[in-house]
């Protein structure tokens, strides 16, 4: 018991970002959540942590701990709604929210899957690019791509990808290859703002590359678009170009210059309690999306 509630209070306080809203969800003290925290370090001879007066953050060990710890404890609640529901199906409503372009290629499809196999659940797809509100929209379940902000709210991750530069090969037979990022000044563009930028791998380290063409739009759907028709380059994500790069129809350039990639995750509001029909549904996309070259280029 001492051990699992020592885990507890590491993926709580990893995932909050501090023992005090740990300590709160718990009904304890910061101290007695520091404790476990340490009898966790000691007992396995790791740093786990880094906690300063402002702020905690996760070391190397810590993070790789985390994953696996987030696996048993879901893997332990699995256990225990089996036995407790017994035969009982997963029933009710799932509300779910996801980008509008990425949850309408890859999200819906699986969605109506689930319903397929859980016919007691129904469910209400949000597709916005805006930052839902959990809490206050009553959302069991968000997907989102990139580094996510500070939150109290649970993720896990569901997989990475990247973004690449395309091109489609009539524009490229015509206004040659970049070579590299400074190269990109002499192609036309296709961006959501010049202001926006493309982040690309330099010499100095990850950085914002501006760009200039002809044309832009606010809706990445037609800058994919465009790019087909041969009118530009195009710095989407793999979701949404892979398979005209696989067909042929769009060539990726500058792969060298990549930047690292970016996370998928799943949020929910909390962990404790999750309705059996969100944690299957959280344990599918992650079965779905974590198949080696699913987000990947090659």
């Amino acid at each position: 018991m001492d051990l699992f509630k020592q885990i507890d209070a590491f993926v709580s306080v990893a995932n909050r970002g501090s023992l005090s809203a740990a300590a709160r969800l718990e009904g304890v003290t910061p101290a007695v959540i520091g404790r476990r925290i340490d009898a966790l370090e000691e007992r396995l001879g790791v740093k786990l942590l880094l906690r300063t007066t402002r702020r905690v953050s996760l070391t190397f060990e810590g993070a790789a701990f985390l994953e696996d710890c987030q696996r048993i404890l879901r893997e332990l609640q699995d256990a225990e709604a089996a036995v407790s529901f017994g035969s009982i199906r997963p029933s009710g409503h799932l509300r779910i929210s996801a980008p509008a372009g990425f949850g309408r290629r890859h999200v819906a499809p699986l969605l109506t899957q689930f319903l397929d196999s859980n016919p007691e659940v129904t469910a209400r797809l949000d597709l916005s690019d805006r930052l839902v509100d959990l809490i206050e929209e009553n959302v069991d379940c968000a997907v989102r791509i990139g580094e996510l902000r500070d939150s109290s709210l649970i993720s896990i991750r569901l997989g990475e990808m990247r973004r690449v530069i395309v091109g489609s090969p009539a524009y490229l037979d015509k206004f040659g290859v970049p070579s590299a990022s400074t190269s990109l000044a002499q192609h036309n563009c296709l961006s959501l703002g010049q202001q926006r930028g493309w982040t690309l791998r330099t010499e100095q380290g990850i950085e914002t590359t501006k760009v200039s063409g002809a044309l832009e739009c606010n809706d990445g759907a037609v800058l994919h678009e465009w790019a087909l028709a041969g009118k530009g380059l195009a710095w989407r994500s793999w979701w949404e170009v892979g398979e005209d790069v696989r067909s042929g129809r769009l060539v990726t350039v500058l792969d060298d210059f990549a930047a690292p990639p970016v996370g998928i995750y799943a949020v929910v509001p909390q962990r404790r309690h999750l309705p059996l029909r969100v944690r299957l549904f959280v344990d599918m996309l992650k079965s779905e999306w974590r198949r080696p070259g699913v987000w990947e280029p090659g």
